[in-house]
């Protein structure tokens, strides 16, 4: 089954309920899990207070459950993102959760297969790896060019010009959003 087709809100409100709990420091593997077992190549959970980046964390473990990988997610980005403290309950009520469920990715075989807005990125050299989701090109007004050298740069610890390389893995995949109403 297509992920943009099996994917429903109640996916959104679990993440939520788990980033609530991991707050609140009680575990969430008893959250009722939604219906629909859906196939998928990662998983990253994103939050974000007042419309700023508050944490994201992810996985690359498709085999894990849709469930296991949002539980995942979604703790790891409430309480585990190095970039921020952990979230703490009185944030709560001020968070906007957004689940982005990934495809399998391919080689990007040139710069024009990237689309800004539809492909996230996967640069991988040797143990480096760094990934970026198609949201950050569109949020930060990146051109394609800038989006693969902030990955190699920020993310995967490369040279900037990294993805250039032939013995570079530049992979594209598409993520499929669900986000709550209003937040941002």
């Amino acid at each position: 089954m297509p992920i943009a087709s099996a994917l429903s809100e109640s996916w959104l409100h679990y993440a939520r309920e788990v980033v609530g709990r991991a707050a609140h420091g009680r575990d969430a593997r008893d959250v009722p899990i939604p219906p629909a077992a859906v196939a998928h190549s990662g998983v990253f959970v994103t939050l974000y207070k007042v419309g700023r980046l508050r944490g994201c964390m992810g996985t690359l473990d498709s085999s894990l459950s849709l469930a296991e990988a949002i539980r995942e997610a979604a703790k790891c980005a409430a309480t585990r993102d190095p970039r921020f403290a952990p979230v703490s309950p009185d944030e709560l009520p001020e968070l906007h959760v957004e689940v982005s469920v990934m495809s399998a990715a391919w080689p990007m075989t040139s710069l024009n297969d990237l689309e800004i807005g539809r492909h996230g990125i996967i640069v991988r050299s040797g143990p480096r790896r760094g990934l970026f989701l198609p949201q950050v090109a569109k949020e930060h007004r990146l051109d394609r060019e800038t989006f693969l050298t902030r990955c190699c740069t920020e993310k995967a610890g490369l040279p900037a010009d990294a993805w250039r390389d032939p013995a570079t893995e530049v992979l594209l995949f598409e993520t499929t959003v669900l986000s709550e109403s209003g937040g941002r």
